[in-house]
């Protein structure tokens, strides 16, 4: 029998209806983990931060792909983390595990085998061992320091079989308590960076010392500058402005093409006869060299420029960095 013939729906074979409840179930079992949070998700918070070693994070099958996922999202999050094959585990990678990590326990029934046969190891290693788990009344559940509650209603599965509800909850789980231990530990956008040089997410976060037309690319002239100097500097760095130095090096100008074309309608052929002084626009914005890209391309929307200056503590230029350079980088 054909997918068509066994839905009737001659449109598309397919019937949506289950795909909604599918959904459904699967939001509705998270959601009913929001009451379910209590002291001991608490005190798996504080298991964690005081933990000196690492989460070692392990469960079987689909459970295993979750397992992987949790520990990839708190080591990305400032807490090390790993994932540990269960059935692997009792065949010599149990060796990893040290007294001062945490074991991070998956298992909706509680009850799989090659976890059953980690714990009098994890017990005589002396390692501290949280449960997620659909029945903290479990051999699991009992046998850890800290069980959490992931139980569900039904699983997504017409069948109700196939793991699907249990995994997306243990799942969300995990994801809470890694975006907690973030907060706790003052996880900030720059440690974020620093742990994802690469990908989209690490260019958002590329920092504006990364970015900048620095060096000889950075147009740069003297308050005393001529404006036949100025406009070929603004032509050869193609920026379409100039910072403007004072005889010590700091900035105290920007020049752009539209301060130019303000002062040519203004003064016409005059405007050769101004110096860099007489155009420019006094107390730039500026920016340190570890600003976020992110944070550059918010304030020039904001202020609705297309170059921001780079400067140091002692406010000589660094650089320059140009909307473009942000849209380059194809961030957003």
């Amino acid at each position: 029998m054909t997918l068509r013939h066994a839905h009737g729906d001659a449109a598309t074979g397919l019937d949506l209806s289950l795909a909604r409840k599918v959904l459904q179930t699967e939001a509705d079992a998270i959601i009913a983990l929001v009451d379910r949070l209590d002291e001991r998700f608490e005190r798996a918070v504080r298991l964690v931060l005081d933990c000196r070693g690492r989460v070692i994070v392990t469960g079987m099958g689909k459970s295993g792909i979750i397992c992987q996922k949790i520990a990839a999202t708190l080591s990305s999050t400032g807490t090390p983390a790993h994932f540990l094959h269960p059935a692997e585990a009792v065949h010599g990678d149990l060796g990893v595990v040290q007294p001062d990590d945490l074991i991070l326990a998956l298992s909706y029934s509680g009850e799989t085998e090659e976890l059953l046969r980690l714990l009098e190891s994890i017990k005589r290693i002396g390692a501290t061992l949280i449960a997620i788990t659909g029945n903290c009344r479990s051999t699991l559940g009992q046998a850890a320091d800290v069980a959490l509650d992931c139980r569900v209603s039904e699983e997504a599965c017409p069948m109700n079989l196939v793991p699907t509800a249990s995994t997306t909850a243990a799942l969300a789980l995990g994801d809470a308590l890694a975006m907690t231990l973030l907060v706790a530990k003052g996880f900030r956008a720059e440690d974020f960076a620093t742990l994802h040089p690469g990908g989209k997410l690490g260019k958002r976060l590329m920092r504006a010392e990364q970015l900048m037309h620095g060096g000889e690319r950075a147009p740069i002239v003297r308050t005393t500058a001529p404006m036949a100097v100025v406009m070929s500097e603004m032509s050869n760095k193609k920026l379409g402005m100039a910072c403007v130095v004072d005889d010590r090096d700091v900035l105290v100008g920007i020049i752009t093409d539209g301060d130019l074309r303000r002062h040519m309608m203004a003064s016409g052929a005059r405007v050769l006869d101004l110096t860099a002084a007489d155009v420019m626009t006094r107390d730039p914005i500026t920016i340190g060299g570890q600003t976020l890209a992110v944070e550059a391309l918010h304030i020039l929307e904001q202020r609705k420029i297309t170059s921001v200056v780079v400067v140091d503590g002692a406010r000589t230029v660094q650089g320059v960095v140009h909307l473009h350079d942000l849209w380059h980088t194809q961030m957003f």
